[in-house]
């Protein structure tokens, strides 16, 4: 059989209490924790002497071992400082004539924006195109500032975002009649240019000094030499002269359809709306693909064979 074990020694809470600790003083509160450091009876610290920056003398001389170069930009360190820093000044310079008067979008000055290829060569950094359209639209928004109110260094600031030459200040020469009563226009399709000569008179066509059918062989390429003249009733009355070259008979007939429709809107400028229903006035850009390596064509692949 086990044995039954007694204890005399009497048992204690593990906190103080009234019961158990009849005889023993409360403990203070925080006796346990170290008394916090005190100053009183401790010296006072002294001050270094202030710095007399009326003379040189008494600077001290700098440290050249220890010194480094702060950079003028604040965005040097950055992956695109220079267009950091553009961005930055922009957005300054918006928040600083926000208030100028404006003029509608339509009325405001044409400028011609550099790219963001051209705008990549002037900084030398790789910039996103993403994050160039932001400079795009702040540039948009100052342009639009009242040309009479615009500061002079909003003027200066946007200028290195033109282009070097402006083509929407190019103005097209009037294209005239000369003193024998024709007027020249010039077409161009593919690589075919032509330039026709329109006169008053009874409808005689020469092109390279042959007729029509001489030098057009498919009645779809005579048609479309001619349509300009077709479109508006005017066979009859105007007598074309005609120099083309380069491509093939295609290209050359529909060179001289623009060229022809060009002559004609010089006699008679109300034509134009005529001419452009019939689709004679616009250049058309569309070219021949060229041929890419490891393809029949522009685009033909090969027969896949599986073996």
């Amino acid at each position: 059989m086990a044995s039954k074990l007694t204890f005399n020694f009497p048992l204690r809470c593990l906190y103080w209490c009234p019961r158990c600790c009849r005889n023993s003083a409360r403990p203070a509160p925080n006796a346990s924790k170290p008394r916090p450091f005190s100053t009183a009876n401790s010296v006072q610290a002294i001050a270094a002497p202030a710095i007399d920056f009326s003379s040189t003398d008494n600077i001290p001389p700098p440290n050249i071992k220890n010194a480094r170069v702060v950079p003028a930009s604040p965005s040097y360190f950055s992956g695109r400082p220079d267009f950091t820093d553009n961005l930055l000044s922009l957005q300054t310079l918006l928040r600083k004539y926000q208030t100028l008067p404006t003029v509608a979008p339509g009325q405001a000055p044409r400028i011609a924006w550099r790219t963001v290829s051209q705008y990549r060569l002037l900084v030398g950094e790789p910039v996103r195109a993403s994050k160039y359209h932001q400079v795009i639209e702040i540039l948009k928004r100052l342009n639009q500032i009242h040309p009479a109110v615009m500061p002079p260094d909003l003027h200066k600031a946007m200028q290195i975002y033109k282009r070097d030459i402006n083509p929407y200040a190019v103005v097209r020469r009037p294209a005239t009649i000369d003193t024998d009563g024709r007027a020249c226009g010039i077409g161009k399709r593919k690589s075919s240019s032509a330039k026709v000569y329109l006169v008053q008179g009874q409808g005689e066509v020469l092109i390279n000094g042959k007729s029509v059918n001489e030098v057009f062989g498919r009645i779809h390429d005579r048609e479309s030499a001619l349509w300009p003249l077709k479109a508006t009733n005017r066979v009859d009355k105007y007598n074309v002269w005609a120099l083309v070259s380069g491509g093939g008979t295609t290209g050359q007939a529909e060179a001289l359809t623009l060229g022809t429709a060009k002559a004609l809107m010089v006699h008679e400028p109300d034509l134009k709306p005529a001419l452009r229903r019939a689709g004679c006035v616009t250049r058309d850009p569309r070219r021949v693909e060229r041929k890419k390596p490891g393809k029949l064509k522009a685009r033909k692949m090969p027969a896949w064979v599986k073996r």
